[in-house]
Formats: C-alpha cells, structure tokens, sequence
C-alpha cells in the first residue's frame, strides 16, 4: 500500500511540474475562461456535492466530532453558490502575474525591472471545510501556480466532488488539467511524501486546518511553509472605548462563527472601566450562549462566570467560551498579549487616537484591527476574492494569502552591449 502511495504522489508530482511550465505563462483570459468554467460546472454538480457532503456528515457523527467541527464541514444550496461566485470573483481580480513590482536605471545604462511571476506547484493539505478545495485551487490557478489538494479524511466526500467538478471545468478549457490536482488516499503517507517535497516538485506547502496538522506540516517539511499554529485572539477594551461598539465587536469577534481561526478567544478591559462596561459586555456574550471564563474581578461583576486556569489564556476554543482577563492599562494588555497570543489577529477597542497608535506600534500580530472585529481576518474582507489561509510567519506573506502573496519575482534587465570591468 505504501509503494501504490509513493507512485500515485510522484506521479501526481511530475504532472503538477508539466502543467505548471503551461499554467505559467497562461494570459490573464485563459485563467478567466478556466475559472468561469469551473464555477459553472460546481453549480450544474450541485446535487452531487451535497449527496457527497451528506455522507461526511454522517460520519462526522457517526464519530461524535464536535458540532464547530461539523458546522466547519455543513454545504447546502447557498454554500455551493457561494463557492462558486467565490471562484467568479477570483477571476475578475487584476492578474498578479507579469506586474511591474519596481524598476529603475542604472549609471551604467542597465535598465532593471523586479516582475511578479508564480512560486511554481504549490501543495495545500486541509481539513474540515470542503469550501478550501474550490478556494485553494482558484487562488493558485489564477496566480499561474499549479496545485496539489490534499483534503482531511473528515471531508473527503465533499471535497473530492467540488475537485471533480473543477477538474471537468478545465476539461473544456486550453489549460492542461493537471494545473489543479487532489490526492485520492486518506493515507497519512500522502500526507508526508508532500511534506517531503515529492522529489523536488512542490516548492511551497500551505497547511490550513487546527494545532495538530499546522504542527506536523512546520516540523517536518523540507519545503518552504506559509501558514499558521493556531488563531488565539484578542480583543481589548481600552479606557477610552465607547460602550456600544465595546459590546458590538466584542459580541461579533467571539459569536459569529466560533469555529474560525479569526474567531476572538480572549477579552481584556482596562480596570478603570470595567466595572461599568463589563456587566454590559458579558450579558451580551452570555445572551448569545457563551460560556465566560475569569478571575477574582470578573466574577465579581458577573457571578456567573466560570473559574479560568492559567491553560485558558493559551487555548484556542474554537467554540462558544471566552477568556476574559481585567488589565491595569494598554502596557498590561500588550504585554498579555504578546506572552499568550500567536501573532494572528488583535483588536482595540478605543476613540483615542493615541493609544490606537500605541497599540499598533507595539503589537506585532500579523493583523491589527481598530473598533472593528476581529472576524474582519480574511482575505475575502481584504479585497483578496478569497484566501488560501492565514500566515504568521515574518518571510514573504503574511496575514491573509491572496493572489498577491501567491506570487514571487524575478529581475529583468536591459542592457546595450555593457560589459562589467
């Protein structure tokens, strides 16, 4: 079984390179036709995906997986429009291939441009949101790099359906059909053959799924990786905060949807408010049925909170709790932050344009957000169309990873007969 495995991942590997050397230099239109094409056909294998999709549910229950997990994997009709107006909308974003990053001339007469180009074959290994074949294999496509789609065996039904529909799209299309391809195995040797690179043929690995597989892929890649360990967020309610939008974003940032990496899983307010602000806060939390976890002064304005432990503050829930931590001021809170947090996303809650500043400056997460809610993580909200996941790595992307992300650069340079002393 293992040597059927190997075969199967080096072929897969050799086949992403050919397509690859096409899919490269495509024009901005065939991408656009391959897109399109593939949007059309997900929609007209609708009832498919969702005879596909229903099978994972039953085994996600059948195997008493958590109900944010099983949310995570739910398609019906509007999450299949949806994914397919998300395909759509990657093709009527600006090409990122061929722009003209820079350029300058030299003393010497050299004129020298920096030029986007692809990264190459990119492998993306997921887990609970069939959507993230559709969103992944777009991203790339129409960033000229080919892709390899390897799906978590909790959603394996749904996402190998979305993946034959787009494959049948670009079936009809000039582009070679291998640009998109998805491992057919839930063989966890899959899994580690790309890690390894698949013979020098993978040149970046994104992982996008929990603690676990974000783990494994960072310790043992051989590849460059763009992506993140874990999604613990904080919202902060300064002194200067306005009551209403403190309670708001707050509500948003943790309740909207629990299961997401932006989700907010800790709360900090200054103490010389939160005796007035943080009653409201909570009820409004506890109304929408999250659980509260806090110390001595939360407990002392909302008897119903729970005990927290020193685990929680590094713990992300992914679900319907929440860590809520009374801070001596902004110093305090950055400082909480940068101990427990991971570098994802932070929000300030504050009309002082000072401290906002403040804040900023001195916290390094990859996004920032001012009286918005930390759910705001996404490149689709970015104006990206859509994303392949979040990184929080500090080497070339970061924070949501779009199309421009997706891209590397090289230098051309014009010259007229120089020749270097």
């Amino acid at each position: 079984m293992t040597q059927n495995v190997t075969e199967i991942m080096n072929d897969i590997g050799v086949k992403a390179k050919v397509a690859n050397a096409r899919l490269s230099t495509a024009s901005n239109e065939e991408k656009n036709d391959a897109l399109n094409s593939m949007a059309d056909q997900i929609e007209k294998d609708q009832a498919k995906i969702l005879l596909e999709n229903k099978k994972d549910i039953e085994i996600a229950k059948s195997n008493d997986i958590s109900s944010a997990m099983i949310d995570r994997l739910s398609l019906n009709e509007t999450g299949i429009k949806n994914i397919a107006s998300s395909i759509r909308s990657v093709a009527k974003l600006n090409d990122p291939v061929g722009r003209i990053l820079d350029s300058w001339d030299r003393p010497n007469g050299l004129h020298i441009k920096r030029v986007s180009i692809p990264i190459g074959v990119i492998g993306i290994i997921y887990e609970a949101r069939p959507n993230v074949t559709a969103d992944a294999a777009s991203l790339c496509l129409k960033s000229g790099n080919a892709s390899i789609l390897r799906s978590g065996s909790d959603s394996f039904h749904s996402s190998f359906a979305i993946y034959e529909s787009i494959k049948n799209g670009l079936k009809t299309t000039s582009l070679d059909d291998n640009s998109i391809q998805f491992v057919p195995t839930k063989d966890r040797e899959a899994v580690g053959l790309m890690l390894g690179g698949l013979n020098s043929n993978i040149d970046v690995i994104v992982p996008r799924g929990g603690k676990s597989l974000v783990s494994r892929v960072q310790n043992e890649a051989k590849v460059p990786v763009f992506g993140h360990l874990e999604g613990i967020c904080h919202v902060y309610v300064n002194a200067d905060a306005d009551i209403e939008k403190a309670i708001e974003v707050t509500a948003n940032a943790k309740m909207r949807r629990t299961s997401i990496c932006g989700a907010a899983e800790t709360l900090l307010i200054d103490k010389s408010i939160y005796k007035d602000y943080l009653p409201k806060i909570l009820a409004k939390l506890d109304s929408l049925g999250c659980e509260i976890r806090g110390d001595l002064d939360v407990k002392s304005v909302f008897a119903d909170a729970k005990e927290i432990s020193e685990e929680d503050w590094s713990t992300e829930y992914l679900d319907a709790i929440i860590s809520v931590k009374v801070v001596a001021d902004i110093d305090e809170a950055i400082s909480h932050i940068k101990k427990y947090g991971t570098g994802h996303t932070e929000a300030i809650i504050t009309e002082n344009e000072t401290s906002a500043e403040y804040f900023f400056k001195h916290v390094d997460s990859s996004i920032i957000l001012l009286n918005a809610s930390t759910q705001f993580a996404d490149g689709g909200e970015f104006g990206f169309g859509a994303e392949i996941g979040i990184s929080t790595g500090r080497m070339h992307a970061r924070g949501p990873i779009g199309l421009e992300q997706l891209t590397t650069f090289k230098y051309t340079v014009y010259g007229n007969g120089q020749t270097r002393p």
